[in-house]
């Protein structure tokens, strides 16, 4: 599959069909990766279940605090 890198305000972009969005299971708002290779660039979905993780033990560690600082001691 061919496309474009079409002018998009002040920056430059790709658009991508929408049987690859399909397939792939992407969506607009969902982030990608850009990694060089030797060929060219890959596109990639960010893997963003470690963000999640942190963040909910951040939430716990702000509802625990005054225990885990005393588990501290």
């Amino acid at each position: 599959m061919n496309t474009t890198i079409r002018k998009i305000g002040n920056s430059e972009g790709v658009i991508l069909p929408k049987e690859i969005l399909d397939h792939l299971n992407l969506k607009a708002g969902d982030q990608l990766e850009i990694v060089e290779t030797s060929k060219g660039i890959a596109l990639q979905p960010v893997d963003d279940s470690f963000e999640r993780q942190m963040e909910a033990a951040r939430q716990v560690m702000d509802k625990y605090k005054v225990a885990l600082q005393k588990l501290a001691e």
